[in-house]
C-alpha cells in the first residue's frame, strides 16, 4: 500500500516538472455578451430667469425740505431801488426802498417776495391803462394819486376794493377826506390812501417882515417892494410841461383858482372854465407875471421855478407839501446855508424859523384855497397776485410802518387817524402844515372829470397863452374855447 502511494506521488512530481518546463498556451479569448444596467448622469443646459438681489452701502445725504418758493408781489412804483445818485429827485423815495424792501421779504418770508419794477411817475397812467385794455401783463399793486381815480374809472383800469377796504380793521381809523379822494364817480373805492397831500406855501420869513400877505391885493404891493429890492414875490410851476401839471391839485394856479372861489369842474364831468371867479383869478396870476413879481424861471419848465426858493431871490413858493423832498440845498436872506443837501434842509429851515408855512393869498372876504390830493395804492384789473396786494395794503398801513412811508415816499400828512396823534408828526413842520390846512378850503380839482390829463393840459395852455405867450388876450374868450374845445372830445 504504501508502495502506491510512493509511485503516485512520484508520477505527481515528474508530471509538475513537465508543466514547468513546456511553455505556456496561448490564452483563449471568450467574448460574452453581458446586458447589465448603467446608471448614466446626463448634463442638460436650461436657460433661465435669476432674480439677483444685491446689497450695495452708499454714503447718502439727507438735505433739508426746502421751503416753498416766495410768489412776487410786483409793485409799479415811482420810485426805483436801484437809483442810488444822491441828486436824483426821487432820493427819498428810492431809499424808503432800499430800506423796506427787506423789511417785507423777511416778514412774508417764503410766501411773498417784493418785486417793485420802476416806472417814471409822468408815464404810469398812460402805461397802465394801456396794459389792462390789451390784456397784458400788469403790476399787483400801483402808487398812484386820487386825482387819477376817476380816469382810471373811465377806463376800467382798478379793481374795486370798497367790500374788501370795509373788512379791515384799519379802516374804521381812516381819514373821512382821504377816502372820498380814492372814491369812483360811482361811489366805490378804487384806492387805499396812504398820506393826504395838502397844498401849502413856503416863505423865507426875512422877505416878509410884516408876515406872509394874507389877501391878494398886499402880496401886489409887496411884490412890488420886493422887486425894488431886486428879488421876488413868488415863484411857482408855470410851465405847461407833464401834461399841464401845472393846474394840478399841488400846484399854483389852482390854489389861486380856488382861492377866487373858481373852480375847472362843472360836477358833471365837463370843465367849466369860463366864469367870473375864474377870470379874476387868471386876471390876478397875469398882473403878478406881467409887473415882474415872478422870475422867468417860473416858466422854463424842469422843476427850474425851484431854483429861486432855493437861493431866497424869491420870498414865496406855493406848491404840494410833500415839496420839501426836492428843494434843496437853501440858503436864508441871512445868509444861513442849509447845505444836507436832502429832505432834512427844509425841515431844518423850517425848524430854526428862517423858513414857514402859510396860507395861499385870496380876495379880501375870501377863505384861501388849497389844493387836495391823497398817495395810495390801486390793484389793476388782470393783477396775478391779490392776496399778496391784500397783503401788501395791509402791511403798510400798520403802525410800525406807515409813518416811515407817510415821511417818505407819502410826503403828507397819515391817513390813519392814531398816528396822525403820535410823536412822529407833532414836528415844527407838520404843525404848521396842519394850520395851514384848517385855515385853508382844500378842494380836488376835478370831482368828476374823468380825463384828467386832457384836461390839466387844456386848461394850462389856455393859462399859460395868457399869462405868459399873449397877455393881450381876452381871458373870457379864451377861457371859453379851451373849455369848449375839451367838451367836445369827451
Amino acid at each position: 500500500m504504501k508502495t502506491r502511494f510512493a509511485l503516485l506521488v512520484g508520477v505527481l512530481v515528474i508530471a509538475s516538472m513537465l508543466l514547468t518546463a513546456c511553455p505556456a498556451p496561448a490564452p483563449q479569448v471568450v467574448v460574452q455578451t453581458v446586458e447589465v444596467e448603467k446608471k448614466v448622469d446626463v448634463i442638460q443646459t436650461v436657460q433661465v430667469e435669476k432674480k439677483v438681489v444685491e446689497t450695495q452701502v452708499v454714503e447718502k445725504i439727507v438735505a433739508a425740505t426746502p421751503a416753498p418758493e416766495a410768489k412776487p408781489v410786483v409793485t409799479w412804483m415811482q420810485y426805483d431801488q436801484g437809483n442810488v445818485d444822491p441828486k436824483s429827485d426821487e432820493r427819498v423815495g428810492n431809499q424808503y426802498l432800499r430800506d423796506t424792501i427787506p423789511q417785507f421779504n423777511k416778514a412774508f418770508e417764503g410766501k411773498w417776495v417784493w418785486d417793485n419794477q420802476f416806472t417814471p411817475w409822468d408815464r404810469q397812467a398812460a402805461k397802465v391803462v394801456a396794459a389792462v385794455q390789451a390784456g397784458a401783463e400788469v403790476p399787483d399793486i400801483m402808487d398812484m394819486q386820487g386825482y387819477q381815480v376817476n380816469q382810471y374809472y373811465k377806463n376800467g383800469t382798478m379793481l374795486d376794493l370798497t367790500e374788501w377796504a370795509k373788512a379791515q380793521p384799519w379802516y374804521a381809523q381812516m381819514d373821512e377826506s382821504a377816502l372820498k379822494m380814492c372814491t369812483g364817480p360811482d361811489g366805490k373805492l378804487y384806492c387805499i390812501p396812504m398820506a393826504l397831500r395838502p397844498s401849502t406855501v413856503y416863505v423865507w420869513k426875512d422877505r416878509f417882515p410884516n408876515g406872509f400877505p394874507k389877501t391878494t391885493d398886499e402880496l401886489l404891493k409887496e411884490g412890488e417892494r420886493l422887486k425894488a429890492e431886486g428879488k421876488y414875490a413868488l415863484t411857482f410851476f408855470g410851465s405847461t410841461a407833464f401834461d399841464g401839471d401845472a393846474a394840478g391839485p399841488g400846484r399854483a394856479v389852482w390854489q389861486v383858482i380856488s382861492s377866487f372861489g373858481g373852480s375847472y369842474d362843472d360836477g358833471n364831468g365837463k370843465l367849466k372854465l369860463n366864469t367870473p371867479e375864474n377870470v379874476a383869478a387868471v386876471t390876478w396870476l397875469r398882473e403878478m407875471v406881467q409887473k415882474g413879481y415872478v422870475p422867468e424861471i417860473a416858466f422854463a419848465g424842469g422843476f427850474q421855478e425851484e431854483e429861486a426858493f432855493k437861493d431866497s431871490s424869491a420870498g414865496a413858493f406855493p406848491t404840494g407839501l410833500f415839496g420839501y423832498r426836492y428843494v434843496n440845498p437853501l440858503t436864508a436872506p441871512n445868509g444861513t446855508k442849509y447845505e444836507k443837501k436832502n429832505e432834512n434842509d427844509m425841515l431844518d429851515a423850517i425848524a430854526a424859523g428862517d423858513v414857514y408855512l402859510a396860507p395861499m393869498v385870496a380876495p379880501e372876504g375870501n377863505k384861501p384855497g388849497c389844493g387836495a390830493d391823497a398817495s395810495g395804492f390801486g390793484i389793476p384789473v388782470g393783477a396775478k397776485n391779490v392776496e399778496g396786494a391784500h397783503d401788501f395794503i395791509n402791511w403798510i398801513l400798520t403802525p410800525e410802518q406807515n409813518p416811515a412811508y407817510v415821511l417818505g415816499p407819502g410826503g403828507g400828512f397819515p391817513v390813519d387817524k392814531d398816528i396822525q396823534a403820535t410823536e412822529k408828526f407833532q414836528t415844527p413842520f407838520y404843525k404848521e402844515a396842519a394850520a395851514v390846512v384848517a385855515a385853508s378850503n382844500c378842494t380836488m380839482p376835478f370831482p368828476s372829470i374823468t380825463d384828467g390829463i386832457g384836461a390839466k393840459t387844456a386848461i394850462m395852455n389856455a393859462v399859460y397863452k395868457l399869462i405868459k405867450t399873449d397877455p393881450t388876450l381876452d381871458i373870457a374868450t379864451e377861457l371859453q374855447k379851451a373849455e369848449d374845445e375839451f367838451n367836445k372830445q369827451q
